[in-house]
Order: C-alpha cells, then sequence, then structure tokens
C-alpha cells in the first residue's frame, strides 16, 4: 500500500556529524546517544540548507515561535564533566545578522584578558567567526611557543577545524571577499602546519558562558 508522506530533509546542528540529511534513519545515527544534540525536519532542502547555514543559535532566534521538536537533551540531566582549564585560551565569535557583521576574538581564561580580535568583517555569519577564531588561536600559539589548550562553544566549528576546511554555504559576494579570503588563508595554514593544540568544546550548559563571549546574545 503506497502512502502519501513527504519526504523531510533533517538539519543536525549538533550530533557526531553535524550536516543535512535526506532520511531519518541516517540523522538518528548522528543524534542518538550524543548529549545536547540539535536537529529539526524540514519540509524542502532549500528551508534546510538555509537553517543550516544560519546556525543553530540564529536559527532559534529568528523563529521564536517555531517549537524545535526534534531538538532534545538526550539525557535529561547534564553529566559530571568537572571544570574548564583555566589555563587556556578561549574564542567565540558574533554576527549582526545572518549574514551580517561579524567579530572574533580570544581571550585568556582565566583572567578574561583579550589576546586577540578580529572585525567586523561584513556578510558573515556565527559559524564562520568561530572557525576563524579556532584557526587564529591555533596560529597565534604556535607563532608564539604558547603551549595552551583552546575552548570554543562550537561543535561545528571544532569538527571543520579537524577536517581542515570552512563548510559554510555563506555565499561569496564583493561585499564579503575580504572574509572568504580570511577563510582562505585559514584552510592553507591547517593543511600546512602541524600543531599539538588540543581543541576542547567549552561546556555552557554546565560552566555558563565562554570567557570570550561579547554579551550579546
Amino acid at each position: 500500500m503506497k502512502t502519501n508522506r513527504k519526504r523531510k530533509y533533517y538539519v543536525v546542528w549538533q550530533g557526531v556529524n553535524p550536516g543535512i540529511y535526506n532520511d531519518w534513519a541516517t540523522c538518528e545515527e548522528q543524534v542518538k546517544g550524543y548529549t545536547g544534540a540539535k536537529y529539526k525536519a524540514f519540509e524542502t532542502r532549500a528551508a534546510a540548507e538555509e537553517a543550516y547555514g544560519q546556525g543553530y543559535e540564529a536559527y532559534r532566534a529568528a523563529n521564536p515561535s517555531n517549537r524545535m521538536v526534534f531538538e532534545r537533551m538526550m539525557h535529561a540531566e547534564t553529566p559530571a564533566i568537572g571544570k574548564p582549564i583555566e589555563e587556556s585560551l578561549a574564542v567565540d565569535a558574533a554576527c549582526s545578522g545572518n549574514p551580517g557583521d561579524l567579530e572574533y576574538r580570544g581571550v585568556y581564561t582565566r583572567t578574561g584578558q583579550e589576546v586577540f580580535r578580529v572585525g567586523p568583517l561584513r556578510r558573515g555569519t556565527n559559524n564562520v567567526g568561530e572557525f576563524l577564531a579556532i584557526v587564529h588561536g591555533l596560529a597565534f600559539l604556535k607563532q608564539n611557543g604558547i603551549s595552551l589548550p583552546i575552548y570554543s562553544d562550537s561543535r561545528n566549528a571544532i569538527a571543520w577545524v579537524k577536517a581542515k576546511r570552512c563548510k559554510t554555504l555563506l555565499q561569496r559576494e564583493p561585499a564579503n571577499e575580504p572574509l572568504f579570503d580570511l577563510i582562505h588563508r585559514a584552510e592553507k595554514w591547517l593543511q600546512e602546519n602541524d600543531y599539538t593544540t588540543e581543541i576542547h568544546k567549552w561546556e555552557t550548559a554546565a560552566w555558563g558562558e565562554i570567557p570570550a563571549d561579547f554579551g550579546r546574545k
């Protein structure tokens, strides 16, 4: 018996492998048992691509009345994960609009002292800024011979850095050409440099906002 069920497309913002999936079974593999998984079904591929490109926080902010029916905490309680390493570098990004003016920075976790800051850059996204912030941090630490771990609150950005590729869906245009030049340079640095710096996920639910947060939420 045939059914009239429409095909859905699944966005995984936070999961084993963030991305867009064409079926629930594959999506479920990315989020089942993953603490803090964030995902949602969409009726069209275009809508899914737009939402994924925005990033979870921007999508949620732009759709306050949209119940995230496919988002859930896979565990009812935050696991005991200890405390962050104070002797570390924390990085974060902020974007006014999507796309919009983008900034990113790095701070010394223990004191909050700003180590570097870049922007504003036109027509960017938060995910791109998070990616660039980590790579900037890696390059800064290596150049100065400093041995510190890096914290980022973006699983997407951490995954992109490990893949040595900024997997943004942001459209290239004259206004954001300088930003894409930075992306190219960051990817080139990752491909040409080895590093021993550990990159950790900042556990916001347990520790509060990352010290590098711009405080604009």
